[in-house]
């Protein structure tokens, strides 16, 4: 997929709803034994990359630096779904303190009034953090309305 096209799908106000949402994304990424995983983890889009934090040790960190491809999901469970989906690669860089990045993706599901206790306790625990950069290089968004997976938009061709 062309970069210009990647950013096409991701500016569609509807992408953009599903991104600014409070819904955790579904992360992909291929384990140390070989097996896939598939985890939710907020996240931030920064208008370029999608960013994820935790900490330093976590498994993923040490997997996505053996092998940077992940794919990427934010879906509804309204009927009809809406879906985000991205692939991309990552890039982690360990920084200290809480990335703003964290704060950000955090905001979204923290209500105003817990919202200081939550950035003290996070302060507080957190004297380093690992930065999860995702570069998107494709993505396809679904509404079930006018944008379907590639297998059923072939079947609806075949049907009519």
């Amino acid at each position: 997929m062309q970069p210009q096209d990647v950013t096409r799908v991701l500016s569609d106000p509807l992408a953009q709803e599903l991104m600014q949402s409070s819904i955790p994304a579904r992360l992909a990424y291929l384990g140390p034994d070989g097996f896939p995983r598939a985890i939710p983890i907020g996240f931030h889009w920064n208008g370029s990359q999608f960013v994820l934090c935790t900490v330093p040790h976590a498994p993923k960190v040490s997997a996505l630096k053996t092998n940077p491809k992940v794919a990427f999901t934010v879906d509804t469970n309204a009927f009809p779904p809406h879906v985000l989906l991205v692939r991309g690669t990552a890039a982690i860089d360990i920084v200290d303190g809480v990335p703003p990045e964290y704060l950000a993706a955090s905001r979204k599901g923290v209500g105003p009034d817990q919202w200081d206790a939550f950035e003290a306790q996070v302060r507080a625990m957190y004297k380093q953090m690992a930065r999860i950069k995702i570069t998107p290089l494709w993505a396809k968004l679904l509404d079930f309305q006018t944008r379907f997976p590639t297998s059923i938009e072939k079947l609806i061709r075949r049907v009519s």
